[in-house]
């Protein structure tokens, strides 16, 4: 047995893990996975070794997932964790509209952070934490998830290779039927539906397609956006009517770099007929790609069948079989876990993070252009 004594060991201050995405991507399935693997292997044949402390607001939730996941610390005060802990990261996955000001905290205290996104509630809050973290000296990161997700990595490939030849068009769907709450319980928190508490489709969702369409594609320069409230009334957790006053789906055009034009429209009122809960397809003039989490079907210009309009005859071709999949041939992580990692080696290293406050402000001027667009009723021109 190798002598693991000198591997390195990063504490990291865990903020907003008894929620759902806090507790099942980035608890369970990152930090937990990874110190359960014994850690990140090293070039110099150490390995990354993770401890998680949990923070939040509520004790006895903390407690039985510090018990369940053999957890030593956790703590409901931030400040005195901020000031105490040694641990040199921060990481935050709480509702929104408590995210900047816990961030601000950590950064002051000379913390690494790393941060689901939205980063902030608008992009003047998003540029203070760029300013404090620039000032501070301090490696930070934001969650950019679908960017490590195999569908995603497949289409990137395809990208990088040429594949599309000039790409003209993209296309994308998102969303699912998410119940009201009276029928039957909802899937989703009930803030993601009020306004005041952070919510909002356009806030969620476009700071996920500005580092999707920039990192594929190209960047976003214009967007003519309609965001709206389909569910004006839902019941929350405990059973109680509430107003909803955050948008729960909205329809986007983006104008990117190169000409290219992206339509995606979001929605948690629909549902779902296609492959996956996410899919992009991807038209070129040498070939297309549709892909969705996990998949990525192909058709390119030499199979490429040829339609005819016929309205008087029912449609005997199948156009889905005439796509064929790209093969899992390479393995495909966890992709929450894999950008941890990627993170916590460029901390390890000293390094700046690929995907920064910078890039979540970006995401932020996205959502603040969308809301304009839909306001206004025009085009908005970001570059």
């Amino acid at each position: 047995m190798p002598d693991r004594t000198s591997d390195p060991t990063y504490r990291i201050l865990m903020n907003g893990v008894t929620g759902r995405m806090g507790y099942r991507q980035h608890l369970l399935r990152s930090i937990l996975a990874i110190r359960d693997d014994g850690g990140i292997a090293l070039p110099d044949g150490t390995r990354l070794q993770v401890e998680p402390v949990l923070l939040g607001r509520n004790a006895d939730k903390l407690a039985r997932l510090a018990d369940q996941h053999q957890i030593a610390d956790w703590s409901t005060d931030l400040d005195t964790a901020l000031a105490e802990d040694p641990a040199p990261i921060y990481f935050d996955s709480q509702v929104t509209s408590e995210r900047k000001k816990a961030i601000l905290k950590a950064v002051a205290a000379g913390k690494h952070v790393f941060t689901e996104k939205p980063i902030a509630e608008t992009v003047a809050e998003g540029q203070e934490l760029v300013d404090a973290a620039e000032r501070h000296g301090i490696i930070n990161g934001v969650v950019h998830d679908k960017l490590y997700l195999p569908g995603l990595m497949k289409l990137k490939r395809l990208v990088d290779s040429g594949y599309f030849g000039r790409i003209l068009s993209v296309r994308g769907e998102f969303g699912y039927w998410v119940f009201e709450g009276d029928y039957l319980p909802a899937q989703r928190p009930s803030w993601n539906y009020r306004a005041q508490d952070g919510g909002g489709m356009v806030l969620d969702m476009f700071c996920h397609w500005n580092y999707v369409l920039e990192n594929l594609f190209g960047a976003v320069e214009a967007v003519t956006a309609k965001a709206v409230t389909h569910i004006p009334e839902r019941w929350d957790e405990n059973g109680e009517r509430y107003d909803a006053t955050a948008d729960d789906a909205a329809y986007a055009i983006f104008e990117l770099a190169g000409g290219i034009i992206a339509q995606v429209n979001s929605s948690w009122a629909v549902r779902v007929e296609r492959k996956e809960l996410v899919e992009f397809q991807v038209d070129g003039t040498h070939g297309s790609a549709v892909a969705g989490l996990f998949n990525c079907r192909i058709q390119p210009r030499e199979s490429t069948p040829m339609p005819v309009w016929n309205p008087d005859l029912p449609t005997t071709e199948d156009f889905r079989g005439q796509w064929r999949e790209i093969p899992d041939n390479q393995v495909f992580r966890n992709g929450f876990r894999a950008q941890w990692e990627q993170f916590l080696l460029d901390v390890h290293a000293g390094r700046p993070h690929a995907y920064d406050f910078s890039a979540g402000v970006r995401g932020l001027e996205l959502v603040d252009a969308g809301l304009t667009s839909s306001a206004e009723g025009r085009r908005v021109a970001l570059r």
